[in-house]
This record gives C-alpha cells, structure tokens and sequence, in this order.
C-alpha cells in the first residue's frame, strides 16, 4: 500500500486526519466536482450534494453512515483498504459499503494502487442516496454470498463495469455513474470523450468481458436505469456464469501483460 497505513477510530467512532490531509481532500473535492460537471448522471451529483460532502475537510465515515441510514438504509463500515472478497460480499448483502480510512498524499494525487477514502466516499457514496442503486448492491451481495468463491470471482466483472465503471444514456448524453470514473480525472476524460467503445449492458457479455485493473478502461457498458441493474438479476445468474464460462471470454481489447 505504498507506506499508506490505515486509521483506527477513537471511542466515539471518529478518525483522525490532520490539516494537510484536510487540504489534500479539499484539492481533490475541487478539482474533482468542477470537472465533473456535464461528465456523470444527475444521481450522482445530486447525492454528492444530499451526503453535504465539500472541500472543507476529509468527511467522518460514521456522518456518511448516519445520513445514507435515514436516505436508503444503506450505511458504510470503516475498513482496512482491502478485505476478504466474503467479508466484502457479506457488507454489500447488508446495504453496507466497506470503505477505507487512509487519504493519498500529495504525491499520489494523481494515481493510487489501493483504493482511500476519497475514492470510496466520493467514488462511491453519493449513488448509496438512490434506491434502486442501493437494491443492486444488496442484490450483487447476495447473490456472491450464496454462489460462493467459484462464481463470485467471475460475478465481480459485473461489480466491476458497473459499479466501478459504469455509464448511463441520459437525456443530455452519455453519462458517467461507476466510482473510478467520478475518482479520477484520467478515467473520467476518457470515458467521455466519444472516443471509448460504449457497448449496451448485457450481462453476459460483461461476464465474458476481461479486464485490467491498470489502465482506463477501453470499453464501457451502458445502462438505461438503475432498475436496469437491479432485473439483471433476476434471472438464473449461476446459469448465466456457467455459459459464460462454457462460451469462454470475449477477445481482450488491451494488451495482456503491462
């Protein structure tokens, strides 16, 4: 984690974060919400607004709890940067989402390896306002705790072009939704420049489809709704995962090795 080391509450469930931090997240809210306008989906700026998160200082996860809790009855949970894939999975089918306490320094404005604070909270959070998107979480949860790791590996590439690099067709155009497009300036410039490959969202496909964790991403899937989302599962997703083994992965539109 690149020296990155993880905060640990206090009694009254607050972390700590020091004047540099508060400005490092407050470079980043800026920067971030000024580039994003006209780049991701009405839903997520709205909740960006509905959560009060700002550039004033990093947000306390146990604030985020309390107001997603009385929005959606969604919540966060204050974790390591990276758990278990079943403790991750058992969180989602909770309406929880793990979020991680350490802020990148100045250097790593740009990039970072592991995800922090300010792509879980900003990334991620503001969707957890709206309801549909907060059922396709449970239901994504759910549904990787009952198939178990044989098919829970494969089930997060949906996790992955969705709620990591998802896109919606809007009335004003294409827009971004997943948490590495609105955390990213690279991600985000890409994913709406017209030049990516915009496939419609088939979850067969996206279970057939590779991905690379390192580059931006050189396909994207797009959904009508978040409703959308939450019907994709509403099927047989085990028989779904077994064809989508059976038939093999779709060709790779990036190099394999780094």
């Amino acid at each position: 984690m690149s020296g990155y080391v993880s905060k640990v509450a206090d009694a009254d469930g607050r972390f700590a974060y020091d004047p540099e931090e508060d400005a490092v997240w407050g470079e980043l809210f800026a920067r971030q919400m000024k580039f994003l306008q006209g780049r991701m989906t009405g839903q997520y700026l709205d909740g960006v607004a509905r959560l009060g998160l700002n550039d004033r200082a990093v947000p306390q996860i146990r604030d985020i709890d309390a107001r997603l809790a009385a929005l959606t009855g969604a919540g966060v949970v204050g974790v390591p940067a990276i758990i278990p894939p079943a403790q991750f999975f058992d969180l989602l089918s909770l309406r929880k989402f793990p979020v991680a306490t350490f802020l990148r320094r100045r250097e790593d404005m740009d990039y970072i390896e592991e995800p922090d604070i300010f792509h879980e909270v900003f990334g991620h959070c503001p969707l957890l306002t709206d309801p549909d998107y907060v059922d396709f979480i449970e239901r994504f949860g759910k549904q990787a705790v009952v198939l178990g790791k044989t098919y829970s590996w494969r089930l997060f590439r949906l996790f992955w072009f969705t709620v990591e690099f998802g896109m919606m067709r809007t009335p004003e155009g294409l827009r971004g939704y997943g948490a590495g497009i609105a955390s990213s300036l690279s991600e985000a410039a890409h994913a709406t420049s017209g030049k990516a490959e915009m496939l419609p969202f088939d979850l067969l496909t996206v279970l057939r489809t590779p991905y690379r964790i390192d580059i931006v991403q050189p396909v994207y899937f797009v959904i009508d709704t978040f409703a959308q989302l939450v019907r994709s599962l509403d099927g047989d997703v085990r028989a779904t995962i077994d064809e989508a083994k059976r038939l093999g992965d779709l060709p790779a539109r990036f190099d394999q090795a780094a």
